[in-house]
């Protein structure tokens, strides 16, 4: 059964790392630059969410408490924030980011 888990989590890893690297190569939409929706800083958003996920996944799928808060705190932002984002390349961007919040926030959730 460890095994199992050990390739569900590998195939986690995979699929954060693709979504990852697409996001890396986006280029942040000019329009949300130094931009706050619900008070909540985009680019600060932006930058969080990206630390989180690249930690999970150069980390083997693992975070330390303080960035699981962290995390924890930017699901919940993308989550107000995406709606909310009328231009079609910003709300792609972020909705691409909240995959990728979600799908770690998810896998972290079966540890």
């Amino acid at each position: 059964m460890q095994e199992h888990g050990q390739k569900i989590r590998s195939e986690q890893i995979r699929s954060a790392a693709l979504l990852w690297q697409k996001h890396r190569d986006a280029e942040f939409p000019a329009d949300l630059r130094g931009v706050e929706v619900e008070d909540i800083d985009m680019v600060l958003l932006d930058a969080d969410t990206a630390g989180c996920a690249s930690a999970w996944i150069t980390n083997d799928g693992t975070l330390d408490p303080q960035r699981r808060r962290i995390l924890q705190t930017c699901v919940e932002n993308l989550g107000r924030v995406v709606p909310q984002i009328s231009d079609p390349s910003g709300h792609q961007y972020y909705q691409r980011l909240q995959q990728l919040a979600l799908l770690v926030s998810g896998a972290l959730d079966t540890t």
